[in-house]
């Protein structure tokens, strides 16, 4: 069965990240967990307040947010009555990357999903500050969903790979049967001037090939520098579908999501990213 944990702020990005998730996982066995983290609520609106008069707020808040919460599960259970998926929620007085990766631990969830952008929605930057919290330091696979982003089943996939990074099989088994639930074709750009590869890129790819030998798979080399520049023109030229990178010391990714501001970031990404983390867990 699969676990798919999605966290809420009950927004329009949220709600298109739930329906694409339910689509995406049509074929599978799963239980979906919506999630709402109110502590920073509370605290925001509670600063003048005695303690008393701040556990009545608490209180108060989260009966409120359970409410806001099974009215999603019940909106998901009319848009997608599917007998193999199951539906929960709970509400959490804790912040979102802690009380998510709690959850995460105990029920060992396959994969987080997600809006890019939260509530507010600023189309002049990539991912909400939540969601790049989570993508920085929820120690599971995390999926970021566009709101513009409603279109069908992924078949086009691009995974940009130096081969550097040691794989982890669990995370790599997801994206296989994703990939094969919709006849998908898994593409692995490696992006290098060198034509030749290490001993461990070698091991790496090889490594790549055991886990998607029943995939449909391709890999190509192109002789650039820039990486960023390159993925978001193959993401724009070949007509890709979902983006699947791996966040781990010293990659690319880390690179620019730990260096960078938000609004800085240069992926230009309006297609589901799927972010695999190579983190303890």
């Amino acid at each position: 069965m699969k676990k798919i944990l999605i966290p809420t702020d009950f927004s329009e990005t949220s709600m298109n990240a739930i329906k694409y998730a339910m689509e995406l996982f049509k074929y599978d066995k799963s239980e979906f967990t919506i999630m709402n983290a109110f502590a920073d609520e509370v605290y925001k609106n509670t600063k003048e307040m005695r303690r008393e008069d701040f556990e009545e707020y608490k209180e108060i808040c989260q009966r409120n947010i359970d409410r806001k919460l099974n009215k999603e599960i019940l909106e998901m259970l009319e848009i997608s009555p599917n007998p193999r998926h199951k539906y929960n929620y709970v509400s959490r007085f804790g912040s979102l990357v802690d009380e998510a990766n709690e959850i995460v631990n105990k029920e060992s969830i396959d994969v987080v999903v997600m809006g890019t952008k939260g509530e507010t929605n600023d189309r002049n930057i990539t991912f909400g500050s939540n969601t790049l919290q989570v993508i920085k330091y929820v120690k599971c696979p995390v999926l970021a969903v566009p709101v513009e982003y409603n279109e069908g089943s992924p078949q086009n996939i691009l995974f940009p790979t130096d081969y550097m990074i040691p794989f982890k099989r669990r995370e790599l088994k997801l994206l296989s049967t994703l990939a094969m639930s919709f006849v998908a074709t898994i593409n692995f750009l490696y992006i290098s001037d060198f034509k030749g590869m290490s001993h461990r890129q070698l091991d790496n790819r090889s490594f790549l090939d055991c886990c998607f030998t029943d995939n449909k798979c391709s890999f190509l080399q192109v002789p650039e520098k820039d990486i960023t520049e390159t993925v978001n023109e193959t993401i724009a030229n070949q007509k890709v579908d979902m983006l699947v990178m791996v966040n781990q010391r010293h990659s690319y990714l880390e690179n620019i999501l730990y260096n960078s501001t938000i609004e800085k970031i240069g992926l230009q990404i309006k297609i589901p990213f799927l972010v695999l983390q190579n983190l303890y867990r």
